[in-house]
């Protein structure tokens, strides 16, 4: 019998970069391929967190196909920087596959998508794989089955079940979770970010009955604030325009191209709607709902850009109604805040929805329960949270008779190994570091960059500039000496001299001594100046010295 190994790049003890792995035998299936928002206080100028590829790469030749369950960033947007590091069959339904697609553009990739339906068995090599339909905030969600000698390893994705799902393609189906159910289940990896909430997620993740009222009596202009992939709630927003005979504006160009990508599949009918492109948009218009959306901090970014009138298309009036239905996550704390202090000093009539009254679509309590239920695995490993809510899942578990020897709960890089259909040990851990973006570019792995841009942010930096006969080695010009954000020259003299006596002497030392070597005399000047600094003014600023050699 075939081992059978689980653990995770990604996605443990976090909110995003989601990325799971599943061996068995010789053979290794990938799930998910996300980022992360940074936190705006302590990862300066970092853009998004994408998962550590290492391990994936060096055993590439194993890698049978990866598998993108729904079109969110959190599972799916690391992926074009996997791809140039190498190539991988890739495995998606078919509004992924598109919005993939664009995303490969985005990165000048080309690379073509394996599309599976929601609810398909074929075979990747010998092994047979089973995908399920689930409902969640995006059309075209699935679970994955992946047959191995010890059962089935399931992945669920994001969920929820509701009965009451006015869109097919978004819904769920609770029948063929229970064939796989009976099929026999070894392993369930099942999402945590809900599993402190108790009862069933649904019917409290809609908002129409929530904005019906404010469509209802706002004379004036809406304008509605969404997560750009939670097309669940847009499509809401939509109905209810149509509801009130109201016009759509996209804001957003990716937003509006969203929805003709379903149009386009079939998924919604868009004739219906009665949209206005940017170029017959007049900010005049009072008959019309505004849609604002963007992902994690763009949407929040975009409203305040607004707010202070710096936008070029819209400007906002006191009788605008606006809805904020993007709520707060982790990371956009900061922007949201800023967004609706403008918001207030704009004068506009703001509605906030509240989180705790309308849920985010992920599965709560009793979903999660349910799931349990119907696919009755012998192993339970809580995924995606962090882990506060990792263990919350698996006190679920064990409310529902799950014993302690049954429940994984894992850190990042740690690998559950199992063994004749028993959990053989957990001791093993991948060593990984999270990968730093920063626009379109890959920082150092170890972030020593991230650590740099801290320094500045918090010590400042001094920067040291002398001239030297290449020959004779004299000093020719300088020292020069620029200090940002350190101290207050006019008022520490002292330093400055002492800093350029360090700078002047340790290099006469060095050519006394004939040890001078250009990049070690500087090493041993920022580590002097260093120690001189921190005495002084308990600073560890950093430290740039340049000794220019110049040929006379």
């Amino acid at each position: 019998m075939e081992d059978v190994k689980i653990l995770a790049l990604g996605g443990l003890d976090e909110d995003g970069k989601n990325m799971y792995i599943i061996e068995a035998g010789d053979d290794i299936f990938v799930v998910e391929c996300g980022l992360k928002y940074p936190d705006p206080k302590e990862q300066l100028g970092i853009e998004y967190i994408i998962p550590d590829f290492s391990y994936l790469l060096n055993n590439k030749e194993r890698v049978k196909g990866i598998f993108i369950t729904h079109a969110h960033d959190d599972v799916m947007k690391g992926l074009p920087h996997l791809l140039k590091e190498a190539e991988f069959d890739i495995y998606a339904t078919a509004l992924t596959a598109k919005i993939l697609e664009l995303e490969f553009r985005k990165h000048k990739i080309r690379h073509k998508i394996k599309v599976v339906s929601r609810n398909q068995t074929f075979k990747i090599g010998n092994r047979k794989i089973t995908t399920f339909p689930v409902m969640q905030s995006i059309a075209d969600g699935m679970g994955v089955a992946i047959e191995t000698d010890q059962g089935l390893v399931v992945y669920t994705s994001e969920f929820i079940f509701d009965y009451d799902s006015f869109n097919a393609n978004f819904a769920g189906d609770i029948n063929i979770l229970s064939e796989i159910g009976n099929k026999g289940v070894f392993a369930l990896l099942s999402e945590s970010v809900g599993a402190a909430r108790s009862g069933y997620t649904a019917p409290r993740h809609k908002i129409s009955n929530y904005i019906d009222s404010f469509f209802e009596y706002a004379d004036n202009r809406i304008i509605v604030t969404l997560y750009k992939q939670n097309l669940y709630r847009v499509i809401e927003v939509i109905e209810n325009a149509i509801k009130y005979n109201k016009k759509i504006f996209f804001y957003d160009n990716e937003q509006n191209n969203l929805v003709n990508v379903i149009s386009d599949l079939g998924y919604y009918n868009v004739s219906k709607v009665n949209i206005v492109n940017k170029r017959e948009f007049d900010n005049s218009d009072d008959d019309i709902v505004i849609i604002i959306s963007g992902s994690g901090n763009e949407v929040f970014k975009l409203v305040h850009k607004i707010a202070v009138g710096e936008d070029k298309v819209i400007d906002f009036r006191d009788t605008d109604t606006i809805i904020i239905a993007s709520p707060v996550v982790p990371g956009t704390e900061k922007e949201a805040a800023k967004m609706e202090d403008e918001l207030y000093r704009a004068s506009v009539k703001i509605n906030k929805i509240n989180g705790k009254e309308v849920l985010s679509m992920h599965a709560s309590a009793e979903d999660l329960k349910m799931m349990l239920y119907m696919l009755k695995p012998k192993y339970y490993i809580p995924i995606k949270g962090d882990y506060r809510s990792l263990i919350e899942n698996a006190k679920l578990a064990t409310a529902v008779g799950y014993t302690a020897n049954r429940i994984v709960v894992l850190d990042n890089g740690q690998i559950a190994h199992f063994n004749n259909q028993r959990l053989k040990s957990t001791r093993d851990v991948i060593k990984l570091e999270e990968s730093l973006i920063d626009g379109k570019d890959k920082l150092d792995v170890g972030g020593m960059i991230l650590k740099d841009r801290e320094t500045l942010s918090t010590d400042g930096a001094i920067v040291l500039g002398i001239l030297l006969d290449y020959k004779t080695r004299e000093i020719i010009g300088g020292p020069d000496i620029q200090s940002r954000g350190v101290i207050y020259l006019k008022d520490a003299d002292y330093i400055m001299e002492e800093i350029s006596n360090i700078l002047i002497n340790t290099i006469k030392e060095n050519i006394a001594n004939n040890t001078y070597d250009n990049m070690s005399t500087r090493m041993e000047v920022r580590e002097k100046i260093n120690k001189y600094l921190f005495k002084e003014t308990g600073k560890k600023p950093m430290i740039l010295p340049a000794i220019i050699e110049i040929n006379l």
